[in-house]
């Protein structure tokens, strides 16, 4: 009886760091996926920088919809930094050890800048509503004042929840291995360690993904729906094939965006493979990030506009 006791005493242990593998299993590759991913994020960096900067000074842009984009490019270079600095220093490095502490830290920052996420692509899908199905009411419904509660509700509404959640999460007891199969605390692999009954937990993990996802995701379809209902209305070509252009950058990265987030926290943890989570990952927290600025340059005529007027001025 005391031989096992003993035994379980040391199963569960108490951890006070994880190890991050990130991409030890090509230690060829260690470098040269430094040098891309370094690019990667100082250009996500410079282009949602700018972003923010000719939203900032051109009077052109001072409207609901690129306060809204502005917005979300200061979301995207905080969700980033969350992960990429981290991810290069263990490349140089080649050691992913990670307190416990910054771990939890990392994974609270990630869902809440993701969460924020999907609530600043609703209210963006919610001011393309207004502004094509309700032009005349337009100014008056998104005025200001509206503008800003609904970027204050978008930042800070997911933030006691996700709190709560990484606190529920990292109260479980870890038994055995440390070493997290993944370039980040993301939720799945760190489940994956720990031991016990983590029923009500995995059950807590779905609820809140689907407010903050499933719901979301399901606002922006509606609004869409009414949104081309309303666009094939339209007697003219012409205004259709600009409000289609008005919406159809918004609406790629609400699909690549909620696609991915799917996947990876609505998916049974037991069918989630390591590989595959670490792939899916790559697509949320770097490929999408990095699309996104050039997605809404490349496809919008007014920033097009704005950003030659400021070369013009900064090379005469």
């Amino acid at each position: 009886m005391e031989n096992t006791l003993k035994t379980e005493n040391f199963n569960v242990t108490t951890i006070v760091e994880f190890v991050l593998l990130g991409f030890s299993d090509i230690p060829n590759l260690q470098w040269i996926l430094f040098g891309i991913f370094l690019v990667i994020y100082l250009t996500i960096l410079m282009c949602n920088s700018i972003i923010i900067l000719i939203i900032r000074i051109d009077p052109a842009l001072q409207t609901p919809m690129y306060f809204f984009l502005s917005n979300f490019s200061f979301l995207e270079i905080c969700y980033v930094t969350v992960t990429i600095p981290r991810m290069l220093m263990d490349l140089v490095t080649q050691k992913g050890n990670i307190s416990f502490f910054a771990c939890a830290a990392q994974m609270c920052f990630v869902l809440m800048f993701g969460g924020s996420e999907c609530l600043l692509l609703t209210v963006m899908a919610y001011d393309r509503y207004v502004a094509i199905c309700n032009p005349l009411h337009y100014p008056l419904v998104m005025n200001h004042k509206v503008c800003v509660q609904l970027v204050t509700v978008a930042w800070i509404s997911g933030v006691p929840v996700v709190i709560g959640q990484t606190c529920q999460i990292f109260s479980l007891p870890f038994c055995g291995s440390n070493i997290i199969n993944h370039f980040f605390c993301d939720l799945p692999p760190v489940f994956k360690l720990a031991c016990g009954d983590t029923f009500l937990n995995e059950i807590a993990v779905y609820v809140v993904a689907v407010v903050f996802v499933m719901i979301p995701f399901l606002l922006i379809v509606v609004s869409y729906g009414k949104i081309i209902s309303n666009i094939l209305k339209l007697s003219t070509a012409k205004g259709r094939a600009k409000a289609f252009s008005t919406c159809s950058s918004h609406l790629i990265v609400v699909v690549l965006f909620y696609g991915t987030a799917t996947i990876t926290y609505l998916q049974p943890k037991p069918n989630q493979s390591e590989g595959v989570g670490k792939l899916i990952s790559l697509f949320y927290t770097i490929l999408i990030p990095t699309l996104n600025p050039l997605i809404y340059t490349l496809r919008n005529k007014d920033i097009m506009v704005a950003l030659r007027k400021l070369l013009t001025k900064l090379l005469p």
